[in-house]
């Protein structure tokens, strides 16, 4: 699932060229474009990777999961496995060469990137906990520009774990009624569609609060501002299609956010340079 990049990816180079602009670097430079294009690229394989793996069991007895290459043989289970381990060690790798705290960082993010897969089975704050899992995006790129943790970026980070996870809500009602069947731990199967539906526009709400915390505290302007208006145009027309046609799910999950995200960065680009 290559394409599921696009949802970390804007992000992190949202907070490199912020982090960039604040130090009076103007770009960040190619150095760290690759490294960090290549960075979110494993990192998002490394997750992709468990959930599948250890996903095996639930994807089977799923419908619109009995087609995946994890499931049908396509892929073996050592294949999965040496897939995890390269992608885990490749991030490793590339968070070395882009400096110590990154390095540091690397091993509790990939647990952190882990943790969704196990954490859904018990719990359903699970939704979160992806939305934790992309929101380390931004905070890696701050981490890898200025070697710090600022308050911007955490709010930055914020604002996409609440994205993340009301999408991810959105996302799962596709599977409210297996979720329930099996037992298995989501807000949708917990507390139905019409709760669920308010849950996310909640989070979705409080992502637009703290990207506006971020460009506040970042020093930014209108460009950026528009960046979060737009975001909050986004994010209320994909609540409009999903509660108009759930089968619209796919096409708010993957369309909208994917244009939120690229819209997002083109507007931080433009209000930096």
């Amino acid at each position: 699932m290559f394409k599921h990049s696009v949802f970390s990816l804007p992000f992190i180079f949202i907070a490199m060229l912020v982090a960039a602009h604040n130090d009076g670097l103007g770009w960040f430079g190619w150095k760290l474009f690759f490294l960090g294009t290549l960075a979110a690229v494993t990192a998002r394989n490394f997750a992709m990777g468990v959930n599948r793996y250890l996903d095996r069991d639930i994807d089977r007895l799923n419908p619109r999961t009995l087609g995946r290459p994890s499931v049908d043989g396509r892929v073996s289970n050592t294949q999965m496995i040496g897939f995890i381990l390269m992608n885990a060690l490749l991030f490793i790798i590339v968070a070395y060469f882009v400096n110590t705290l990154a390095f540091q960082l690397a091993i509790p993010i990939l647990v952190v990137l882990g943790a969704y897969t196990i954490f859904k089975r018990f719990s359903a704050l699970a939704h979160l906990i992806l939305g934790v899992s992309l929101g380390l995006a931004p905070i890696a790129g701050v981490v890898a520009v200025s070697g710090e943790i600022t308050l911007w970026s955490v709010y930055l980070a914020t604002g996409v774990m609440f994205w993340v996870a009301g999408f991810d809500l959105l996302y799962s009602l596709q599977d409210m009624a297996f979720d329930k069947a099996q037992g298995l731990h989501s807000i949708p199967s917990k507390f139905g569609a019409n709760k669920t539906m308010w849950i996310a526009r909640v989070f979705h709400f409080l992502a637009i609060v703290f990207w506006a915390y971020f460009v506040f505290t970042a020093g930014l302007a209108f460009w950026a501002q528009m960046a979060v208006i737009f975001s909050a145009i986004m994010l209320s027309y994909e609540h409009y299609i999903v509660n108009k046609d759930f089968t619209k799910i796919d096409k708010a999950f993957f369309t909208v956010n994917g244009y939120l995200g690229f819209v997002f960065l083109i507007l931080i680009i433009v209000e930096v340079a």
